[in-house]
């Protein structure tokens, strides 16, 4: 049954301006509306509700992530607009831009959003 609805993205988030910022400006998602509980932007037809929260607590995995043809290219373009890649050191191997790649060839790099949750960009084979 849920197979023919669309899924909406829910994002914990402390600070509406600065979540704001984050998604519209430097990840160039669509804002859409703040209605109080969250700011809603469109990622590409879906929808993303960043839910104002008292506290977050950043979970350590990927809370959302978005598919790419060309990750290396985009993650330039998401640099260029002051986003960091996290690095994880010794834990897996990275390439310079941060790109793990995966045994099947999936590439995947991560990044923060201002509350510290994880999210990611993945090329996949």
């Amino acid at each position: 049954m849920l197979d023919k609805h669309k899924i909406v993205a829910l994002v914990p988030i402390t600070d509406g301006d600065k979540a704001k910022n984050f998604y519209v400006d430097k990840l160039g998602l669509k804002f859409l509306s703040d209605d109080g509980f969250a700011i809603v932007v469109d990622a590409n037809g879906n929808m993303v509700r960043l839910t104002k929260m008292k506290e977050v607590k950043p979970q350590p995995f990927t809370v959302l992530g978005w598919e790419t043809a060309d990750i290396a290219a985009d993650i330039r373009e998401l640099q260029g607009n002051g986003v960091v890649f996290e690095c994880f050191g010794d834990f897996m191997k990275q390439d310079e831009l941060g790109v793990w790649t995966a045994p099947d060839g999936t590439k995947v790099a991560w990044f923060k959003d201002p509350d510290g949750n994880i999210l990611s960009l993945s090329q996949h084979v």
